[in-house]
């Protein structure tokens, strides 16, 4: 785990703007003011990619991930990637959407030629407790988070019809002093202020909000009508906390935060008033300016996917802070208060040993560092082949690296080669797995010691595990329609605390899809699980099972493993004339839980 070390704790309140990716330097030759009013309409053609994990750091997978009206889902180690989209320059956003957690949203200031990376941490999504429309009251968490709603304050956010039953309040305060704040709050911390300039922000305490009614449907506050919310403050901000702070609610369209009313400090907390729920910000609004740099071996090199940190060299008082991960060519640009010291910190994944720091300084203008050369004993090089079962080179695929519960993604060349750099200053033992995707075959895990300097790995076979995804079906007597991972997507989850299970599938390019389920109670390889429901793009009738169908379970493993199964039987059309349809359906796809 990326843990800051207690110096860097203690730099709270912080301008997090997480790392921007620019093409070149000529994009930054701009003093601050010609970035006050950006152009958020003009696209360009970029790339980004990531790991989503969980409150606990688990991979999560399943979870749909959309960039500029692109989507797709994170594999069995959270991963994601999305080539060559459109998306606005200024403000590209990914958004990072799964049951039972808030949004998880990054943004960037993109360009032509270059990605971006985010480790992006979901919040859970649990209701802290319940409010009488039609009285109002106050939900306390014991963070010191306070919703409170006044009486008949409520409609549904879908048809604006007044709400009178149950409320449920499920809420999350993002602390600005958490160690993994760069990867649980949404956007970059850029905003909008109310001259309609963008400003870097200083934030002093994020909240999240959701009220949903008793159906499950999602609920907001009544035009004219305000919530009010109380933030807790840090014991280490109180003393630098100003008495008044704007108020600044995040858009999810636009990727960045607006500044929408005010908080008045109120002992420990800020308070003010909302009209609308969903993420919430205290902050102050600074300029910025752009800074730029390069993270490469002594060999130049690129280190990528590698967590940075930028802050003053004295904590007191707390200006900037900016934290966030070097692109896969070593690249990064980040935006920072002018006129500050700053010292940039590269962090190993063991923190006890070998971070590089290196101080400068921010005038109006963008700043160049140029590359910033790591030293051999702070450099892992690692490198090897893979091989699929026939042992020729596989040059479709990709090799994971997971130290600790952290996974890195490194793609194979064209003769099956890896060679890659991975900062890492003591000797510890990292897992790799290869996988084909040509045959769908991946290799066991094989644990190798890496040390700093060159680690020659020799060859790993991605053979000996099938990770083959499908999803077919026929219909009486007609063609199979087939559905097959990764050109199409497939996915396993759950509903009602997993009591049932269900299987959908759907092609990417035409929309076409199939959806079943069955009951999740007892399931193993094995069982017989009772199907309770099927359609697809074939029929479009609602189909009803008048007599019991089973699900022959084939394959159960344990989640992120393969659970496959198929069944055949006699589904009838809800409408008349009713029409039986004879159906076959066989599956095989990744458990999601």
């Amino acid at each position: 785990m990326i843990t800051l070390k207690n110096k860097f704790r203690q730099l709270i309140l912080a301008v997090l703007t997480c790392v921007f990716f620019l093409s070149c330097q000529k994009d930054l030759d701009y003093v601050t003011t010609d970035f006050q009013f950006p152009d958020f309409t003009t696209k360009v053609t970029s790339s980004v990619s990531g790991f989503v994990t969980d409150e606990n750091n688990a991979a999560v997978l399943g979870a749909n991930i959309s960039v500029g009206g692109t989507t797709t889902t994170t594999d069995k180690y959270g991963f994601f990637e999305v080539k060559n989209v459109q998306v606005v320059k200024n403000a590209a956003v990914v958004t990072v959407t799964n049951p039972g957690y808030f949004k998880g949203i990054k943004t960037w200031a993109a360009a032509t030629g270059k990605s971006a990376f985010f480790r992006i941490k979901l919040i859970p999504k649990i209701n802290v407790g319940s409010i009488s429309a039609a009285g109002g009251g106050n939900v306390t968490l014991t963070n010191g988070l306070v919703i409170s709603l006044p009486a008949n304050a409520v409609v549904n956010a879908a048809t604006n019809a007044a709400y009178t039953g149950s409320i449920n309040v499920a809420a999350f305060w993002i602390n600005p002093a958490a160690d993994d704040l760069d990867r649980i709050m949404p956007g970059d911390l850029r905003g909008i202020d109310d001259s309609g300039s963008l400003k870097g922000l200083t934030t002093y305490g994020m909240a999240a909000v959701e009220l949903t009614g008793a159906s499950g449907e999602l609920l907001q506050i009544a035009t004219g009508k305000k919530a009010t919310l109380t933030i807790p403050l840090p014991s280490a901000a109180l003393a630098t906390a100003p008495s008044s702070i704007p108020l600044w609610y995040f858009d999810e369209g636009m990727g960045l935060w607006k500044q929408d009313g005010s908080a008045a400090k109120n002992g420990n907390s800020y308070v003010g008033e909302v009209s609308h729920f969903s993420y919430w910000n205290c902050d102050l609004p600074n300029a910025i300016v752009p800074v730029t740099f390069t993270v490469v071996d002594a060999s130049g090199n690129p280190v990528n996917n590698v967590f940075v940190n930028i802050a003053p060299p004295n904590p007191n008082p707390v200006w900037a802070h900016v934290q966030g991960y070097t692109d896969p060519s070593g690249y990064v640009s980040v935006f920072v208060t002018p006129n500050t010291q700053y010292t940039l910190t590269i962090f190993n994944y063991n923190s006890s040993c070998g971070n590089y720091t290196q101080n400068f300084s921010v005038g109006t203008t963008a700043v160049n560092l140029g590359n910033i050369v790591i030293g051999t004993g702070n450099i892992a090089t690692i490198a090897g082949t893979v091989t699929n079962c026939s042992n020729t080179p596989v040059t479709n695929g990709y090799i994971i690296m997971q130290d600790g519960y952290q996974y890195y993604r490194e793609t194979l060349d064209n003769t099956g080669a890896f060679n890659f750099v991975y900062f890492n200053c003591a000797a510890a033992n990292i897992n790799f797995i290869a996988e084909d995707l040509t045959t769908l075959q991946q290799s066991t895990a094989v644990t190798y010691p890496i040390v700093p300097g060159m680690n020659t790995i020799g060859n790993i076979q991605a053979c000996g595990i099938s990770t083959q995804q499908f999803l077919t079906y026929t219909i009486n007597t007609g063609s199979q329609v087939s559905f097959t991972y990764p050109a199409d997507s497939i996915q396993h989850n759950g509903w009602g605390q997993n009591i049932l299970a269900y299987i959908q599938a759907y092609t990417n390019s035409s929309g076409n899809n199939a959806f079943l389920s069955f009951d999740n109670a007892g399931i193993t390889t094995g069982s017989m699980q009772p199907l309770r429901s099927f359609k697809c793009f074939s029929i479009t009738d609602s189909l009803t099972i008048p007599n019991p169908v089973n699900i022959n379970i084939t394959e159960y493993g344990a989640t992120g493993e393969f659970i496959s199964g198929n069944f055949s039987g006699v589904l009838t059309a809800y409408l008349p004339p009713n029409t039986p349809y004879n159906i076959s359906c066989s599956f095989r796809v990744r458990r999601n839980f």
